[in-house]
């Protein structure tokens, strides 16, 4: 097994492949809703029922696609590689469903929701977890109402120190379906960059900070992701 660090940081671009609509759509809206209505604190405390609805038809949505080949490569990649650390922007489940066991979800995840008042998280993907009413906790004497589990504009994404740690220590630094619009994660190939490790971007066009990579593939995802992992891991097994 390969003792390489690896460090894989993939986007929207790849949970589309599957059928998941991406964060922004070319007008500016998400799901054809503005992205000020549905994913900010302020429009959780204005209608927090519009925006549960919203997260609700979303965590329905995930059960009706499946992982691509993308995902499943970055799954086999992941079992040849003793050292990779996977960080998604994505919040569905699509890693872990291809087999990624440890991904780190940077902008939370879909299949969780979140204690208002205890900040604790409850995986709640039953049958009656996905109706438009508000769902309550089970950590509290007196049960609270519950959140997505979804980092929204204006929040800290999570995992940060892990995140910046493991890029900071990697050889190779992987992105894959990413737009480069998003900070902080837009900002991770600079300073993979500065730790002196080859980056490498996938992606179907070339996103505004496409300069900064040493590699740059354009196509999906789910059709040339996989060359490019292998001729990667047949690098990795060159002597040196």
């Amino acid at each position: 097994m390969s003792r390489q660090r690896i460090v894989v940081l993939t986007g929207a671009g790849i949970s589309a492949e599957s059928g998941i609509r991406t964060f922004r759509d070319g007008d500016g809206l998400w799901e054809e809703h503005r992205i000020e209505d549905v994913a900010t604190p302020q429009a959780w405390h204005a209608d927090p029922m519009f925006v549960w609805r919203f997260y609700q038809a979303r965590r329905r949505q995930m059960l009706e696609v499946e992982p691509n080949p993308a995902h499943e490569a970055l799954a086999d990649l992941a079992e040849r590689h003793e050292e990779l650390t996977l960080i998604t922007q994505n919040v569905d489940d699509l890693h872990e469903r291809a087999g990624n066991t440890s991904t780190i979800h940077m902008h939370g995840r879909l299949k969780t929701l979140r204690c208002e008042r205890s900040g604790q998280t409850e995986v709640r993907m039953e049958e009656g977890d996905l109706k438009d009413e508000f769902l309550t906790c089970t950590c509290c004497a007196v049960a609270q109402r519950l959140r997505p589990d979804i980092v929204w504009f204006g929040e800290m994404p999570m995992h940060m120190e892990d995140i910046y740690a493991a890029v900071e220590e990697c050889d190779t630094f992987l992105v894959v379906g990413s737009s480069g619009h998003v900070y902080p994660a837009a900002g991770l190939v600079n300073v993979a960059n500065a730790a002196g490790a080859k980056t490498i971007l996938v992606n179907l066009e070339a996103p505004v900070n496409a300069d900064a990579f040493t590699e740059v593939h354009l196509g999906k995802a789910g059709e040339i992701l996989p060359g490019v992992l292998k001729h990667l891991s047949e690098e990795d097994m060159q002597p040196e």
